[in-house]
């Protein structure tokens, strides 16, 4: 009988110590990232204008004065230079996407941007603001492109982006890495597509996470690292392996305890 509690006792502590380790496919990012190996770039990714983006626009031109270009900037206090518009926020200030996806251009009036890159309303705006002022120059930003990440990272919070681009990666490096609590191969994102949230998932240790369309991350996602499983198990009533521990081996002590009576 004792040697068969022995037995059961010794079972338990490994059954623990092989439960609580972790492999390297569940710790190593972008396995067999060799398959990379001549993949398309994929630096040409541009986020798309979406209702509500703020968008800060700058208007110059190397061949004529700055003065000419005077009526297609945005002045000092966040207001047009030419009908109204601006963004009050001085963080945020300004052209805010209308519900109609449009924003106020001076001079040029209303401009339509939902659905287009940064490069194309750089573009757009160049052509038009061309049949006043020579050789124009037009450098377009998303002000507000912004994204949350939560759980198991090192600083969960809000990451304010000024390039308008973002990858799922970079993100993580951001907010302190993953910690190793949190599950690399299930990361959630909770994105909002023409109105309607949508929710996908992302494996950091597999390489195809460049071929997800998570990879690149929106204005305003959410994303969320959840716990592992032994993170969540040590929220319960047993914080820890060694708290299992100990109280098995106090229920070993008294069973023979009582029967030595």
């Amino acid at each position: 009988m004792f040697k068969l509690i022995g037995r059961l006792g010794w079972f338990l502590v490994l059954s623990i110590i092989v439960s609580s380790c972790a492999t390297k496919d569940d710790v190593v990012y972008f396995d067999n990232a060799n398959s990379l190996e001549g993949k398309e770039n994929l630096l040409d990714y541009e986020p798309r204008i979406e209702r509500n983006d703020v968008l800060r626009i700058n208007v110059s031109s190397s061949s004529v004065n700055e003065e000419i270009v005077a009526p297609f900037q945005m002045n000092q206090q966040g207001q047009q230079g030419s009908g109204g518009g601006g963004n009050q926020n001085l963080s945020l200030t300004g052209y805010l996407v209308s519900p109609q996806g449009t924003i106020n251009f001076p001079v040029l009036g209303t401009v339509e941007v939902e659905g287009l890159s940064r490069t194309e309303i750089q573009q757009k705006l160049q052509e038009q603001i061309a049949e006043y002022v020579r050789n124009p120059v037009v450098d377009v930003r998303i002000v507000n492109f912004s994204v949350t990440i939560l759980g198991e990272v090192g600083s969960p919070g809000r990451v304010q982006i000024t390039d308008g681009r973002l990858t799922m990666p970079e993100l993580i490096a951001m907010s302190g890495d993953i910690t190793y609590n949190g599950r690399r191969k299930n990361i959630k994102i909770i994105r909002e597509v023409d109105g309607v949230k949508t929710v996908g998932y992302i494996d950091m240790t597999e390489s195809n996470l460049f071929d997800s369309p998570f990879f690149y991350l929106k204005q305003n996602d959410l994303v969320y690292v959840e716990p592992t499983y032994r993170a969540v198990k040590s929220a319960g009533f047993f914080t820890s392996y060694q708290g299992i521990i100990s109280v098995g081996t106090t229920i070993i002590s008294l069973y023979f305890l009582i029967n030595s009576l």
